[in-house]
């Protein structure tokens, strides 16, 4: 989080120069690691074009070098998406119930209700999803890719298709009911508090002799402040979200496209076997991208929405 910023992308150009800062050793690690995978694949192909009748030994072994080369790097990937999700449901569950107030006082009381219960819904099927179906499938995915192109038979691609479909089913679809609901919702809602508040001025103003209008601007100005204060904590809330998910995300989207470019140079000299895992590998670091992006845009969503407040 910066320490002092005067307006909202003073904030953010403060976070973008932290993590790319803090992300530069990764990129040299990332690198390093594209480049064995290149060594690898030009070394198989060496050996296969040497000795064409042991083809499918050599093409075995390069496989699965580069299974175990690859594994503690996407590894730690997985756990950082992991962690990074779990990091943004921790602070979901301390921002939400603050804003939902600072809007309720605002005299958006259903509204912030339904998008309180709303965004706390979504945020916990999508962590729980995470954790049931969305990691231990790429674990999944990557297990046969390495047994399907270790073995050169090509009888798992359609089960691992089918994992990744439904992987990126659940995200697309946990996104656009999200987005529905905050949007009829918000509508509804929204409307019948505005409604209730120019209901309640009016009263205040006909009901209470000869003060009546002094108190209607009043609760007026109470309603303004209490706006202040809820557009204040979304900021830092905006912020403080981002602070969490976008070193993480950079990192995890440097790697997917630094594994989609060494498939796209090995594609040139390398067996079709041995760039179909190094694909494979990129496309699990691409799904692990999606998933965090997917929570990321979840909350932001949200506390735009409770920032925007009653109609």
């Amino acid at each position: 989080m910066p320490e002092d910023a005067d307006s909202f992308f003073d904030g953010l150009w403060y976070i973008l120069k932290q993590a790319i800062q803090e992300f530069q050793p990764n990129i040299s690690e990332s690198a390093v690691s594209c480049l064995k995978l290149i060594g690898i694949a030009l070394l198989t192909s060496a050996l296969t074009s040497a000795n064409s009748s042991q083809k499918g030994i050599i093409e075995f072994a390069g496989i699965l070098s580069i299974g175990v080369l690859i594994l503690e790097p996407v590894g730690n990937l997985i756990s950082l998406g992991a962690e990074t999700m779990q990091e943004l449901r921790n602070y979901g569950t301390l921002l939400l119930p603050v804003m939902t107030a600072a809007m309720a006082a605002q005299g958006g009381l259903s509204a912030s209700a339904s998008l309180y219960a709303g965004t706390t819904a979504f945020n916990a099927f999508l962590s729980n999803t995470t954790t049931i179906l969305i990691i231990p499938g790429i674990y999944i995915s990557l297990a046969l890719a390495i047994a399907d192109n270790a073995l050169g038979m090509n009888t798992l691609t359609d089960i691992r298709k089918l994992i990744k479909g439904i992987i990126v089913w659940v995200l697309k679809i946990v996104l656009y009911v999200f987005t529905g609901y905050v949007a009829v919702s918000g509508v509804i809602n929204g409307t019948a508090d505005a409604y209730a508040i120019k209901a309640t001025k009016i009263a205040l103003s006909g009901s209470v002799p000869v003060v009546g209008g002094i108190i209607s601007d009043a609760s007026e100005a109470i309603l303004v402040s209490a706006g202040l204060v809820k557009n204040s904590v979304g900021v830092y809330g905006l912020l403080a979200i981002l602070s969490i998910c976008v070193g993480p995300f950079l990192r995890i989207g440097i790697q997917y496209l630094m594994l989609q470019l060494t498939a796209s140079l090995c594609s040139v000299f390398g067996s079709k076997r041995v760039v179909g895992m190094i694909r494979e590998l990129g496309s699990a670091t691409g799904i692990l991208l999606a998933a965090t992006g997917t929570l990321c845009l979840l909350l932001l969503i949200s506390i735009v929405c409770f920032m925007k407040g009653v109609l």
